[in-house]
């Protein structure tokens, strides 16, 4: 099946979906998060396919999280928010096959939203991960709450704190338990599959009772915690033109220009 912004193809029992707007860094616009999100419910019914795993196409970037060229209309009270990628994971969705996620390239704001949602990461050895909310006048709420229940309040906290000033590399990611299994560039989404192929051929049922089993242990402070976020939004985003004001004067890294440091 392939859409605009997402490709997936099955092969014995593992669905790979991949994340295909490599010129926009695999950005999701409004029809690709719909695509997402339509891929998971698509497959609860698909019993041809016992295991997934979600990447990015390009190599250059595993998803930069919401596309800014997207028209998002917001309500004006402080007491809810649309927010079109709270959709876009597998659990969002009602899907407890097991996802595993193979990260290339850059992962940063949005994609947390994915990354939250998945069994376990896969990653290349030059894959960075970083948010950039804070550098633009954002709140960082939903995505750092996702991933303080995937890795040290520290380690999210100066992530998610130092904005576009903080990367953290993939072997740091791997130390404090982000990411499960490091790679050889190139390599993450073949691992991923290899990897998806042994919980394919265990028996469907007790793979799927433990997933559930193990998001249950966690889910009621995520929702306690998600339940804030709307109103951290409301109050603490700048308005939409001053994010666009600071966004416009990033600095732009060329290739010749030193990337920032990598812990």
């Amino acid at each position: 099946m392939t859409s605009p912004g997402v490709r997936t193809e099955t092969v014995d029992g593992v669905a790979l979906v991949t994340l295909d707007r490599p010129d926009r860094h695999n950005a999701l616009d409004l029809a690709t998060a719909d695509e997402l999100a339509a891929i998971w419910r698509g497959l609860r019914f698909d019993d041809t396919v016992r295991a997934a795993v979600l990447t990015g196409a390009g190599g250059r970037a595993f998803c930069t999280g919401l596309d800014r060229s997207a028209d998002v209309p917001q309500p004006t009270g402080p007491f809810s928010l649309d927010d079109p990628l709270l959709r876009i994971g597998p659990k969002a969705n009602d899907l407890w096959k097991p996802v595993l996620a193979a990260v290339e390239g850059m992962a940063c704001g949005g994609a947390f939203y994915l990354l939250g949602e998945a069994e376990f990461l896969i990653a290349a050895e030059d894959a960075t991960f970083f948010d950039p909310h804070t550098t633009y006048g954002m709140v960082s709420a939903y995505e750092s709450i996702l991933m303080a229940q995937r890795m040290p309040h520290g380690e999210i906290a100066r992530l998610a704190l130092m904005g576009t000033a903080e990367r953290l590399g993939a072997r740091r990611a791997h130390a404090v338990g982000l990411v499960s299994e490091l790679t050889a560039p190139g390599a993450a989404a073949e691992t991923a599959l290899r990897r998806a192929a042994v919980l394919a051929a265990q028996p469907t049922e007790a793979v799927q009772g433990t997933v559930r089993a193990l998001w249950a242990a966690k889910e009621a402070t995520r929702a306690q915690a998600l339940a804030h976020a709307p109103q951290l939004i409301a109050l603490g985003n700048l308005p939409p033109e001053r994010q666009a004001a600071l966004f416009a004067a990033r600095p732009r890294t060329s290739t010749r220009t030193a990337p920032p440091p990598v812990r």
